[in-house]
């Protein structure tokens, strides 16, 4: 009987670290997947954690894990498959070492993927981004935090973790201001700060000053923020904001869409989608590419372009009376 408990330990303080080098981020996100799977197994099968073992993670076990993830925790393929791969990292390691396991790890390592529909981006119009950045309240401490969060995310289009990551060292002020984080995949990056950025963030930082700790963008003890601090503070300014622009009712609002909205902001500028990738921290231009199939005014802009000359260039709008119209048939 092999205990499903020594291969986790052995893969995450040997080889994750020691072989792989996995970033802080995807040991983390490997972790919480096997958790919530020894949860599941505990919870179907009556056994406590430490005595289950390796042979009974088969496809049926794993498949219902998955289908739970979906049905019950309501999570996306994309988290769906985001599990699976975690799961099958760590089996495919411990399937060497046991090879009276082979058959049943074999099968689950072949589990397909689930498939996913085409994303669609949410992004933030511009009246939606000014009422949204008004929200905090300007009379308190963590309304001045705030703020200078939120306008940080939406003109840099940091990812989540990387602003959590931040520290006041990361910020400079100088000649050439600008912002530095190790993202995704330990790529480093700066990212230039705008004059109306900086007028956030310098008196900001001075206020910041005075209180404990190097986190940029701290919790009442000093420490850094965590995610689900970020998306409950984000939660509260939005059902603000929504008072003073009701169409931000109508979208689902994270603080990824602020990542959104910053590429978006670029795009519409006339910036390069080789430039966005960079400012993003993608590896490449491909996951840049859906911004240009959700910005319409592009593909307007597109067909502007082959138009007939004696066609008016925009969008058709139909005539106010439409009898009138219908009698000029």
């Amino acid at each position: 009987m092999t205990l499903l408990g020594p291969s986790l330990q052995s893969y995450f303080t040997d080889h994750a670290h020691a072989q792989k080098g996995l970033s802080p981020n995807t040991v983390a996100s490997y972790r919480d997947t096997w958790r919530l799977l020894i949860k599941h197994l505990s919870a179907t099968t009556g056994l406590p954690a430490d005595k289950l073992v390796l042979g009974m993670l088969d496809v049926e076990a794993i498949t219902a894990f998955l289908d739970h993830l979906e049905t019950d925790r309501g999570n996306s393929p994309t988290t769906r498959n985001a599990r699976l791969t975690a799961i099958r990292a760590v089996l495919a390691v411990a399937l060497p070492d046991h090879p009276e396991h082979a058959d049943t790890l074999a099968r689950v390592l072949a589990l397909p993927a689930r498939r996913r529909a085409p994303r669609v981006v949410q992004f933030l119009e511009e009246a939606e981004t000014e009422a949204l950045l008004a929200a905090p309240d300007a009379g308190t401490w963590t309304g001045h935090r705030d703020r200078a969060l939120l306008t940080l995310a939406v003109q840099t289009g940091l990812r989540i973790s990387e602003l959590i990551a931040l520290t006041t060292s990361d910020v400079h002020t100088g000649t050439g201001p600008h912002v530095t984080c190790t993202g995704k995949g330990r790529r480093y990056r700066a990212t230039p700060l705008t004059a109306g950025t900086l007028a956030i963030l310098v008196p900001y930082l001075d206020e910041r000053s005075t209180r404990p700790g190097v986190a940029l963008f701290p919790g009442p003890r000093g420490q850094h923020l965590s995610r689900d601090a970020l998306e409950r503070r984000l939660a509260k300014h939005l059902i603000t904001a929504t008072k003073q622009c009701p169409s931000l009712g109508r979208k689902h609002v994270t603080m990824h869409t602020l990542r959104h909205t910053a590429a978006m902001r670029l795009l519409q500028s006339g910036v390069d989608v080789a430039i966005i990738a960079l400012w993003l921290g993608h590896q490449n231009t491909t996951s840049t590419d859906v911004y240009l199939h959700a910005d319409m005014t592009i593909k307007q802009t597109a067909i502007d372009r082959t138009r007939d000359p004696s066609v008016t260039p925009g969008t058709y709008t139909p005539p106010a009376d439409v009898l009138a119209f219908l009698d000029s048939l």
